[in-house]
């Protein structure tokens, strides 16, 4: 990848890139494929920090039963209260 060394720009490295490549005339069959490709490229680094953060928690599958039968809501506060 180039870098170029002009005035900042609001846009992000990330959408620079992209422009660069969809100043190309990409069919469309390539360009969903790329979306998949991008969704699925943020979908596993997601995975991959809740994987992490899983494991620093020492969390275990029965942990996880334990919170998906527990209701976890704040408690309403009435202003009369």
């Amino acid at each position: 990848m180039e870098t170029q060394h002009t005035k900042p720009s609001s846009l992000s490295n990330l959408q620079r890139e992209m422009l660069k490549l969809f100043a190309q005339d990409v069919p469309e069959k390539d360009l969903i494929a790329i979306r998949q490709l991008i969704g699925q490229y943020f979908a596993e680094k997601a995975m991959d920090l809740a994987d992490e953060s899983w494991q620093k928690k020492g969390w275990t599958n029965e942990d996880v039963d334990k919170l998906l039968k527990s209701k976890m809501r704040t408690p309403y506060k009435s202003d009369n209260a």
